[in-house]
């Protein structure tokens, strides 16, 4: 049997083109025997791990032994966590997007920098113009990575086959011929729509433009082709998004840098976090938007859907209520919000009486466009105390956090976004969305925020948001999975390996989903 092993090892060590020494070769069966039965699988992952931290094609005992270690190590670290059954509650970290950190880009370095000091609410005139330029910037050093729109290195007669390469507005008067611009769609004339970049801005025409995948409105960051006409009118000709960028690529140019909030992690404690969540196929997310607490009918679908998770044979790690949590607005013709606070109280209750989701799981809410909360403003902050203090009393681990609001999984990003964002989307369309590739208005907003890298690219003045918290609202780089609570019916999608999909609304439809995190499956499910 060892010896048959032993050539597996050096079989597979072969085929990747590896040198195994003797004492390396002892020391990898030496770990494929705490396996038994398992050889093959444990084998498999000590080379793969091995893969990363190799310097040369030699395998020596030293560099085995510290990968086995960093396995082991893992493997202790799962033994006790699911022992002490803690491990969902370690795993899941919640970031407040107001906690989220702001980096700028630096043109002439090109590189990001953190803002340091205090951000106010209520900016200055110029953050307002920074908002702008940062997308665009954003957006910007994004696309000059991508091949097709980045200059030949050398000048040659073919070196512009297939180029694209990006001019700036400012440039294009007395020109002639196809150019490719990029910029911002703005309304600096009423009805008389603008392409705006850092140095200038011309007057488009969109009439007989060709547009991609997406829901193209004011505010929105486009590459274009078009000419110019004499009349110093830009005719558009193609019309499309900033093409995506690859989430590992991006990461590589944040050189450490956490966009994200849920904190950087070291290349061996990635590993060991990348182990474990691989691991924890048990998890699971419940996520309902719209739980009305004032309406019974509501709340007697709510306990049927505790009821029934509090019967499987393991419970939920993470339950996301959503709101808005009232079938009313709350606001200033609203009156009841004692009544409301004593919703919340019963709600509490209601989730206490299963004990073993009390025990077990955690509770995040996040509000809703129509919640009580200074305004309705992006991104909103938490409910009020008032309101959430009687449910604490009952389930005193539950998490108020903002809207929208991040949560990390082991390495996993997860964005939360409760805002009926497809309905304004497409009133706020410019143009009728193309139908060449999909005619699923889901997938249009879908490609529409992640090519945007914002959750909510709409105008200023049809969703209002904190200029200097505008960061808190970027998917960049992208996250795995983005979850809109949106009251349109509820639909999963995949798109370029970004797991998204809206929740529906729970009140209306009595749909919810759970999702799975360790395989990014989605369950749509309803009563």
């Amino acid at each position: 049997m060892n010896a048959s092993m032993r050539k597996k090892v050096q079989r597979k060590c072969k085929i990747r083109g590896y040198n195994l020494k003797v004492d390396a070769l002892d020391e990898i069966l030496s770990f494929a025997s705490r396996f038994e039965g398992d050889e093959d699988e444990a084998i498999d992952v000590l080379l793969k791990e091995l893969e990363k931290s190799l310097k040369s094609t030699i395998i020596d005992k030293e560099t085995v032994h510290r990968v086995v270690s960093q396995l082991l190590e893992v493997e202790a670290d799962m033994e006790d966590s699911s022992d002490a059954g803690t491990s969902t509650s370690s795993a899941i970290r919640v970031v407040d997007a107001f906690l989220v950190p702001k980096y700028k880009y630096d043109t002439v370095r090109k590189q990001f920098y953190e803002h340091k000091g205090t951000l106010s609410i209520h900016g200055e005139a110029s953050a307002k113009a920074a908002l702008y330029r940062d997308r665009f910037l954003l957006l910007s050093q994004r696309l000059s990575r991508d091949q097709h729109f980045s200059k030949p290195a050398f000048e040659s007669e073919f070196s512009h086959f297939g180029s694209c390469e990006i001019s700036p507005i400012q440039s294009l008067v007395g020109q002639t011929g196809r150019k490719w611009v990029m910029g911002v769609i703005s309304q600096l004339e009423d009805g008389h729509y603008y392409l705006e970049d850092l140095t200038a801005a011309v007057k488009i025409n969109l009439s007989n433009a060709k547009i991609t995948t997406g829901l193209f409105s004011e505010n929105t960051i486009v590459v274009v082709e078009g000419e110019m006409l004499v009349e110093g009118i830009f005719q558009v000709l193609t019309c499309g998004f900033p093409p995506l960028e690859d989430r590992d690529k991006s990461l590589k140019v944040l050189a450490g840098n956490d966009f994200f909030g849920g904190g950087t992690l070291t290349k061996e404690e990635t590993i060991r976090l990348e182990e474990m969540e691989k691991r924890a196929v048990n998890d699971m997310f419940v996520i309902l938007s719209d739980v009305w607490l004032d309406s019974e009918e509501a709340l007697t679908k709510l306990e049927t859907v505790l009821d029934g998770f509090e019967s499987v044979e393991v419970v939920p790690s993470l339950f996301v209520f959503m709101g808005n949590f009232c079938s009313r607005p709350c606001n200033l013709s609203f009156h009841s919000y004692s009544s409301l606070r004593m919703q919340f109280g019963k709600l509490g209750e209601m989730i206490a009486a299963h004990t073993r989701l009390k025990e077990q799981s955690q509770f995040l809410f996040i509000p809703g466009p129509d919640d009580a909360g200074p305004s309705t403003v992006l991104p909103r902050c938490a409910l009020p105390k008032y309101l959430t203090e009687e449910l604490q009393k009952h389930i005193p681990n539950a998490i108020f956090s903002s809207n929208p609001c991040r949560v990390k999984f082991y390495t996993q990003e997860i964005v939360f976004f409760r805002q009926d964002m497809l309905h304004r989307m497409r009133r706020s369309c410019l143009m009728s969305p193309s139908t060449e590739e999909t005619d699923d208005h889901f997938q249009h907003l879908v490609a529409t925020i992640t090519h945007q890298s914002h959750l909510c690219p709409l105008p200023l003045t049809v969703q209002p948001i904190i200029w200097n918290y505008d960061h808190c609202l970027y998917l960049y780089p992208t996250p795995h999975t983005i979850v809109l609570g949106d009251r349109s019916q509820q639909k999963a999608f995949k798109y370029t390996g970004i797991t998204c999909f809206n929740t529906g609304s729970f009140s209306i439809d009595s749909t919810f989903v759970a999702y799975r995190p360790c395989s990014q499956e989605v369950e749509l499910s309803a009563l």
